[in-house]
């Protein structure tokens, strides 16, 4: 990239509906944006005239630490080889991590040692999503959309009891310390309150490697923007939080007249029938599916059996037949592998891979590829069979997998729909998938109706 042209932002989602989720708020902020599905070349990213900021949609929530080195460290450089102003680390707005899987740690050792940077500003609040921050302690509010009620993340009915990343510490320093033996320290929301020169010099004074930032407003997102931007003037700046960096980053630029501002889209309309496609165990998702069958949809449940490679093909080829008649007859489906968090096919899911002699700290991931695999199989079968125009993933760490199976080049959006999860158009070299409609959305995302609004199109 020439100074001309220099990218103003490079990111690394670490789930493909994260990643999704910072691709719709910078496009939102008229930031032109591309997601990759895998590491970009010089020559991928020429063929997008005037892009302004590129992500990778990763895997890295879902794996270990070795894992995670193996991965990361060649993105990171590719992606600092093109010299953004900015890059950020988007992780998950409820910092789902533990030391064995997704280990946030972990990342910004790799990241710092890239990027030669000694402190990494993290800032997790995302109050566009119901996520905040004060005095380093993390809030949700339940989903992130509507009224719902917000908890400490220790205290969160569905956080506390995630299956593979409980959350079991509010306080965000004590959660990372167990993933890192860097030290960390915190510009409270004091500091926030009294504005970027006194956060600049707040920073300045503070010795820490890690460095916390507390938001509960979009005001507190655009002075950390500006507080960002004003430390990436001589390099690249390596961050590390939720989509609300991506926020914080297009405020600052267009208060600076960096950019111009909101793009506006096109109602896309109602495009059916629709697959969905859930290997989320969220409560939300879970009131989602029933909210969709009431309403219409066809249920369909995948066996945890899906996961064994002696009847898997088996399986994957019965789902498809079954989908293809419910398409073929006008309906929606929904297909999912497991309904909440007491779904007795999660352990199901994990006593089969014990019994295949997988580590228990590989479980996690295993599911998760294996799923997304089977998943992802599935959906290009049905592609095949029948006439589909608009796919909805919901779960990240399945979806990451899934989206990988569909030969997909890059994602645009095209059109807002939930907070953090937009619709995309696919672009690859797969006349079949090429030009589909994709729909990507976490565990916690959307109101109970969320997939009859996919279905139609409509903003919710």
């Amino acid at each position: 990239m020439t100074s001309e042209n220099k990218l103003l932002l490079a990111y690394y989602g670490d789930d493909f509906t994260g990643s999704t989720d910072a691709l719709e708020f910078l496009t939102l902020a008229g930031i032109k944006t591309v997601l990759f599905l895998k590491k970009p070349s010089q020559k991928d990213l020429e063929k997008f005239p005037d892009i302004q900021a590129v992500g990778v949609a990763g895997k890295s929530r879902s794996m270990s630490p070795k894992a995670m080195e193996e991965e990361l460290f060649p993105v990171f450089k590719t992606l600092k080889d093109f010299g953004p102003k900015h890059f950020h680390y988007k992780v998950c707005s409820t910092f789902d991590s533990a030391p064995h899987v997704g280990n946030i740690g972990k990342a910004i050792e790799i990241g710092s040692a890239v990027f030669q940077q000694k402190t990494v500003f993290v800032s997790p609040s995302a109050p566009h999503l119901g996520r905040y921050c004060v005095f380093g302690n993390l809030f949700a509010k339940m989903g992130t959309s509507g009224d719902g009620e917000i908890f400490r993340i220790d205290r969160h009915p569905s956080m506390s009891k995630h299956p593979v990343t409980p959350a079991l510490e509010g306080d965000l320093r004590l959660h990372l310390a167990k993933q890192t033996s860097k030290s960390i320290g915190l510009v409270d929301v004091t500091k926030i309150e009294a504005g970027k020169e006194t956060i600049i010099s707040e920073v300045k004074e503070k010795n820490a490697d890690i460095l916390f930032f507390d938001g509960l407003n979009t005001e507190h997102l655009e002075t950390i923007g500006g507080v960002f931007n004003a430390f990436a003037k001589e390099k690249t700046l390596f961050s590390v939080g939720s989509s609300g960096i991506a926020m914080a980053l297009g405020l600052a630029w267009k208060k600076e007249g960096i950019i111009d501002g909101k793009k506006q889209f096109d109602d896309q309309g109602e495009n059916g029938p629709i697959l969905v496609l859930s290997g989320s165990c969220s409560p939300v998702t879970q009131g989602q599916i029933e909210y969709a069958v009431d309403a219409g949809f066809e249920e369909i449940a995948l066996s945890s059996e899906a996961v064994s490679k002696p009847v898997q093909s088996k399986i994957i080829e019965e789902t498809v037949s079954k989908i293809e008649a419910c398409i073929n007859n006008g309906k929606s489906v929904v297909l999912h592998t497991s309904k909440g968090p007491d779904d007795p096919r999660i352990l199901e899911t994990e006593e089969i891979f014990k019994a295949q002699n997988v580590p228990s700290e590989d479980i996690q991931n295993a599911c998760s590829s294996t799923y997304g695999y089977v998943l992802g199989q599935i959906t290009k079968q049905v592609l095949k069979q029948v006439s589909l125009k608009r796919v909805l993933f919901a779960g990240g760490d399945t979806s990451s997998y899934a989206a990988s199976e569909l030969n997909i080049t890059a994602l645009q959006m095209i059109a807002p729909l939930a907070p953090g999860a937009p619709l995309c158009e696919a672009i690859s070299d797969d006349e079949l998938v090429n030009g589909l409609e994709l729909n990507f959305k976490g565990g916690q995302v959307g109101t109970k109706d969320y997939f009859i609004k996919v279905l139609k199109g409509e903003k919710l």
